[in-house]
């Protein structure tokens, strides 16, 4: 029997600003404007995140090190696919190994001449979240995302047609999910779909989309190939380091 799934007790757009002494500023606000190239809404009260502080070797929190990117850890929300806060997200926090977040940090540099900031989803994803997904795509009954995320698939077929996967980069620290925002204004770039849309339109060479928004999606893939990552074709957001620290090792700390 499938296991009953916990609510996220928050919705929230997870923008870190600073990290000192271990705490990350977090900005509660409605994420439901950040896939339509607006800017998401930030509430007055920022909250403070306290970071654990006990990664195993070779990792670090992204946000110490690209500080001026922004940060929408979508599975510790309930907007994601699954409609629920997944399994080992417990906090708003983006994870990477030490060598995926110097390459990264590489990446925002370069970005930075060019009038852009990365906006970051998802690091490292703990080997229980990727097993929440399994549990999550047999339960037939539950299809409350289905048309944000999913609209003309079947739930029971994202691991075979590639866009989950039963073990994954990301449980290697060596793949992340990220997109582009304008410096000036924070605003996401039109690339074209959605971040964790499932079909056609969210692979990187897709005729669906226009000129305009496959330049966009070169300009991500551009520069994430110059430093040292390799892209997927089925996800435009999807890159993984080709020298990966730990590239059979799968981990199963929390995001904490």
């Amino acid at each position: 029997m499938l296991r009953k799934r916990k609510l996220a007790a928050k919705k929230i757009t997870a923008f870190t600003f600073a990290a000192s002494l271990g705490i990350a500023l977090i900005f509660h606000g409605s994420i439901a404007a950040a896939e339509s190239g607006h800017k998401a809404g930030v509430a007055s009260q920022p909250v403070k995140v306290q970071k654990k502080n006990n990664l195993p070797k070779g990792f670090v929190y992204l946000d110490e090190v690209i500080p001026t990117a922004q940060y929408e850890i979508r599975y510790y929300s309930e907007n994601n696919f699954t409609g629920s806060r997944v399994d080992g997200y417990k906090a708003p926090l983006a994870i990477f190994s030490q060598a995926g977040a110097k390459a990264l940090k590489a990446v925002s540099d370069d970005l930075a001449g060019k009038g852009f900031i990365l906006r970051i989803y998802d690091a490292y994803r703990p080997q229980k979240a990727v097993d929440d997904f399994v549990a999550w795509s047999q339960d037939a009954d539950d299809i409350k995302m289905k048309q944000q995320y999913y609209p003309k698939l079947d739930k029971r077929n994202l691991f075979k047609l590639g866009f989950i996967a039963k073990k994954s980069g990301h449980t290697r620290g060596g793949t992340v999910d990220l997109t582009l925002a304008y410096a000036k204004t924070g605003t996401l770039v039109d690339m074209g779909s959605p971040y964790d849309f499932f079909g056609e339109i969210s692979y990187y060479n897709t005729s669906l989309i226009s000129r305009t928004q496959h330049a966009n999606r070169k300009i991500l893939k551009d520069v994430m190939v110059k430093h040292g990552f390799k892209p997927y074709s089925k996800e435009w957001w999807h890159f993984t380091l080709i020298k990966e620290p730990f590239p059979s090792q799968y981990f199963n700390f929390d995001v904490e």
